[in-house]
């Protein structure tokens, strides 16, 4: 599962550090911290959204409206492995909707929901520029992306319970 490390500290949020010092004071920076956090804790908690304004002097509420515009920012915690499931033109046509619902039937979650054990979590994106392979899904997990292509409804269920049962054998 998933863990996101973005409590409070006494010294705010130290794997921001970094982040913090180099863009905190640059002028039309907040997207690329937003993603720098983003990378390190997974989501924008609501404390790290008001350590971010107090950082750099933009009101939370700014802040927030910046993170609701993108889809590519989150605010709750995401599985162990985040499903980018393309529904572009490409995509659709070739069967992108019926994929999706497979995915959602097969784990029990809908677009933007997470597995209750934490594992997966799913997100219907406009592109992922691989229109050759439609349909087609990436799975980011904690050694990397991996790209599936030609899904079919048997293969993705068969990616998917693959990628279960490799984290059931790691954990025993």
């Amino acid at each position: 599962m998933a863990v996101c490390a973005c409590s409070k500290t006494e010294n705010g949020f130290p794997e921001l550090d970094e982040v913090m010092s180099r863009y905190a004071q640059v002028k039309g920076s907040l997207v690329t911290i937003l993603q720098k956090t983003q990378d390190v804790y997974g989501y924008l908690s609501e404390d790290v959204i008001r350590y971010i304004g107090k950082r750099t002097g933009i009101a939370p509420a700014k802040i927030y409206g910046v993170v609701t515009f993108y889809t590519q920012f989150r605010l709750k915690p995401i599985g162990l492995y985040l499903i980018l499931l393309c529904e572009g033109t490409a995509c659709h046509v070739n069967g992108a909707p019926a994929i999706e619902e497979v995915i959602c039937e097969h784990l029990g979650i809908v677009d933007g929901g997470t597995t209750d054990d934490g594992l997966f979590t799913l997100n219907v994106v406009a592109c992922l520029g691989c229109c050759s392979l439609a349909p087609v899904m990436m799975v980011k997990g904690p050694t990397g992306e991996e790209t599936f292509g030609r899904l079919t409804k048997k293969s993705v269920k068969k990616i998917l319970d693959e990628i279960a049962a490799r984290e059931r054998e790691a954990v025993s």
